[in-house]
């Protein structure tokens, strides 16, 4: 199941991502992964969440490539039981236009996994198109 946190921008969706993070990784059994366009912020992530910046990794500039690093990600780490990513609109060249597409490969990839996703969305949950669906829980 993918959780998305919606709203304009400003209206608290990274600290709000950033607790959710903090909270899993007291409870988890495994690892709760952040990934995040930039450093900013990241000193508020317990020192357990695993926090990526995708400013360091700048050659990657496409949803499928992005989609591909996450896959490569839980490839590698078949512990990860929590997935969240800030700001996805900020990531990759995925727009509301792109985001169904990436949220079925996200939906595909955690169901396969057993992952819990949360992605923030910088838009009102009337402006995100399919996203009634029954795959994705819209939290705010």
């Amino acid at each position: 199941m993918v959780n998305l946190i919606t709203g304009p921008r400003g209206s608290g969706k990274t600290k709000q991502i950033i607790e959710l993070a903090n909270e899993k990784v007291k409870t988890s059994n495994g690892y709760v992964v952040l990934i995040k366009k930039s450093h900013r912020d990241t000193s508020s992530v317990d020192f357990n969440v695993r926090a990526i910046c995708m400013a360091d990794y700048a050659d990657i500039k496409t949803q499928e490539a992005f989609i591909g690093f996450i896959y490569g990600m839980v490839a590698s780490n078949h512990d990860i039981e929590t997935i969240l990513i800030d700001g996805v609109l900020k990531q990759a060249d995925i727009s509301l236009d792109t985001l169904p597409t990436f949220l079925g490969e996200l939906n595909k990839l955690s169901k396969k996994n057993n992952l819990e996703s949360y992605v923030s969305i910088s838009a009102e949950k009337k402006d995100i198109p399919n996203i009634d669906s029954p795959d994705y829980n819209v939290l705010s």
